[in-house]
């Protein structure tokens, strides 16, 4: 009886162990494509559940410099905070300040300013501050 109950238990083992593996082996949607309307600051990935909830950054500085933005190639490639770029968004790479953080950029050469939303890091040029999407370019006449 000792040996039946050895055999079960090592079938008991070898049955969980193999569902162990399998259950890792199985895919999962990592990301969500959704449509986006042309204004909307909505995210289109699962992942970040509080897109509509900007993080407060808070400073008494402004930061001036060169400002560029994606060209159409991007559109619908994965950002750096998992979401999909959509160049009719108003957002922005930004190397170091946290993703939904919301900025006011002001094109000085026609004193127009649109806020936009970091969801993305760069830009990744020498002398350049901020990457903008093609609307918030266009918002502000830079495009």
């Amino acid at each position: 009886m000792k040996i039946a109950n050895q055999k079960s238990l090592q079938l008991v083992y070898i049955i969980s162990f193999l569902i162990l593996i399998a259950s890792g082996c199985t895919p999962s949607q990592r990301y969500h494509q959704g449509r986006t309307s042309p204004q909307s600051h909505k995210r289109t990935s699962a992942k970040h559940k509080n897109a509509d909830q900007p993080t407060t950054f808070k400073t008494n500085s402004s930061f001036e410099g060169e400002a560029s933005f994606y060209g159409p190639g991007f559109h619908g490639n994965l950002t750096a905070n998992g979401e999909i770029y959509n160049q009719n968004d108003f957002t922005c790479a930004h190397p170091s300040l946290p993703f939904n953080t919301l900025l006011r950029v002001t094109y000085l050469k026609t004193g127009k300013s649109v806020e936009v939303r970091v969801n993305d890091r760069g830009p990744y040029k020498k002398k350049r501050i901020i990457d903008l999407s093609v609307a918030a370019a266009k918002e502000i006449g830079m495009y």
